[in-house]
């Protein structure tokens, strides 16, 4: 990923440092803790801290495709882990104080998918979906495009860590889940090579990490949860359920997503990433509820509680970021930190 631009003096740090383009010295990384901490007791909320999020999301990044002049011996620094781990647990904390968890059903594979979808079946706020398909005009499209492409150009990615840490029928049924969303071995029908070419058609950047300066601290927050839950084994039952609630709400709000570009005239060359989703997340709702997070629970029941974290938190933290776009759309405003997100 290219080097995106700071947000905030910590976020510039970070990003000095993994470049090289400061002295990474004991005294440079202790400055670095201490200004994270700092930020950390300062800022009024953590979701909404721009400088935290991108500094939160360029550590988290070490892990994955890596970042422009990064050295790939910063992923497991022990100083720069420490860093990491100081913001990570702040939030954390802000995302279980943000989340409401309901009465924990039996944990039977029967019960746990029927809480699933119960929970991802409310009204948890503004529908974003139903919006784009009446409503949003081409500019929104874009934003709307632009918001997803921070996950979706590197879709299934946080959710296979948890892969390694499962076993039995949970472990199948992801491994068959995150199989689809690869292509299942062919390159261009993978979800992320789809979600580029949507990009690609309407004359956008496809490139991961293209858009990341024009995103909110919130559009990062949501992904940076999904690295939280999926880096760290102690949530792998938070990283389950998110997975489950994220295949649960797919189907039909892409079918949306899907009319609200055929409504601007778009062809299947642009709506095929969302007409691809309609079919496959509508299986992999029932593979993901009953087998996955219900065999996880079956096999492991003091996991319960943590699935139903998992999902209720990433319900909660995409609800923020949808309040945050139709807000500002409705408002006339563009939900970007930059306007113009054309090529």
């Amino acid at each position: 990923m290219h080097q995106p631009s700071p947000r905030g003096e910590l976020s510039a740090l970070v990003l000095s440092v993994i470049a090289g383009s400061v002295q990474s010295g004991q005294d440079t990384l202790a400055r670095l803790d201490a200004l994270a901490e700092e930020s950390i007791s300062r800022t009024p909320d953590i979701l909404q801290d721009d400088d935290l999020q991108l500094a939160l999301f360029c550590l988290y990044e070490l892990h994955y495709s890596g970042i422009d002049g990064a050295g790939d011996d910063w992923e497991w620094d022990a100083d720069l882990l420490r860093v990491r781990r100081r913001i990570e647990a702040a939030f954390e904390q802000r995302v279980r104080d943000e989340t409401v968890v309901g009465t924990s059903p039996e944990p039977t594979s029967a019960a746990v998918c029927a809480e699933l979808f119960r929970m991802t079946g409310e009204d948890g706020g503004p529908s974003m979906s139903r919006f784009v398909a009446k409503s949003a005009t081409d500019e929104q499209l874009r934003e709307f495009l632009v918001h997803k492409s921070v996950n979706q150009l590197r879709e299934a990615d946080p959710h296979t860590w948890a892969i390694p840490r499962l076993s039995g029928r949970s472990k199948a049924a992801m491994v068959e889940i995150q199989a689809d969303e690869y292509g299942n071995g062919l390159p261009a029908r993978m979800h992320s090579a789809l979600y580029a070419r949507t990009m690609r058609e309407l004359g956008m950047d496809d490139t991961y990490g293209g858009y990341l300066d024009a995103v909110p601290a919130i559009t990062l927050a949501v992904n940076n949860l999904m690295s939280l839950f999926g880096l760290h084994r102690r949530l792998r039952g938070a990283i389950v359920g998110h997975l489950a609630a994220y295949e649960m709400t797919s189907s039909q709000p892409n079918r949306l997503y899907s009319r609200g570009f055929k409504r601007h005239g778009y062809g299947p060359a642009v709506t095929e990433y969302f007409d691809e989703h309609v079919e496959a997340d509508a299986v992999h709702e029932q593979i993901a509820g009953r087998d996955m997070a219900g065999g996880l629970v079956e096999s492991d029941p003091h996991l319960l509680e943590d699935v139903l974290f998992g999902a209720a938190a990433g319900l909660a933290i995409d609800t923020l970021m949808t309040v945050h776009i139709m807000e500002a759309w409705e408002s006339g405003r563009s939900s970007l930190r930059a306007v113009g997100v054309a090529a």
